[in-house]
Parts: C-alpha cells; structure tokens; sequence
C-alpha cells in the first residue's frame, strides 16, 4: 500500500514538472500600495496516470491544488500554501488547470522576484512533491 501512495505522489510530480512554467500576462489588480499587478496567469496539467502507468482519472481522484509562493525558491513540507484551487469546479465539472497569480496581492507586490512551486492534493489527502519552483515577478 505504501508502494502505491509513493507512486500517486510521484505521478503527481512529473505531470506538473512541465506544465508548471507556462505564464501568460495582460490587465491587472492592484497591490496594497496600488501599484497595479499584471495578470500572470500560472497553468498546468493534471496527471493522468500513476508512477506505476495505471489509469488516473484527475476529476474523481484529486481534490485540490495548492500554490505556494516565496522569494527563496526552496519549498518545504512545512510551508503554507499562499493559495488553493479546487481541483475540479463544482458547477461545470471541468478540472482547473490554471490561476492569476495576480490574485495572490497584497501578499505578492510589485518588483520581488518570486518563485512558485504547485503540489496536487489527493480526496485521501495525500500531497504530491513540489513541482520545480518557477520564477516570476510583476
């Protein structure tokens, strides 16, 4: 059994290893300062199969994304997540593959070069690896 909940943290982590850098930019929100924040739009995709090559089915098999967020680059089991997306939105049934890292203000500003790492939540709660941090900065 354990074998098995190594292998869904596994096929989590590489599913997101290149899907995590993928950013797109335009409009904005604001920071606490009101220097307004440029859309960045973070996107990946969802496993589809286990460490082991065994069908995956992300809509009835994750529960959610978690976002994490810092200025290091170095990402820890004992870290926050600065966000979390639902992985599978209630009223159209679709799977979220992406978030406006805009949304992160005030926590995020203007000028800090950050980095942003995703893990993918299990409905048994079991917690992928971090994806490779991804910089980004607005």
């Amino acid at each position: 059994m354990f074998a098995v909940f190594t292998g869904i943290r596994r096929a989590i982590f590489l599913a997101l290893i290149g899907a995590l850098a993928a950013f797109s930019g335009c409009g904005g929100s604001s920071s606490s300062e009101g220097t307004p924040l440029t859309s960045k739009v973070l996107s990946w995709e969802a496993p589809v199969s286990y460490v082991d090559n065994s069908a995956m089915n992300p809509v009835t098999d994750l529960d959610r994304f978690e976002i994490y967020v810092n200025e290091s680059g170095s990402f820890s089991d004992t870290d926050v997540p600065m966000a979390e997306v639902r992985a599978v939105d209630a009223q159209t049934n679709t799977l979220a593959t992406s978030f406006d890292l805009a949304n992160l203000s005030p926590d995020v500003t203007a000028g800090p070069r950050y980095y942003v790492s995703l893990r993918a939540v299990a409905l048994t709660g079991l917690k992928s690896d971090f994806s490779p941090g991804v910089s980004f900065s607005f």
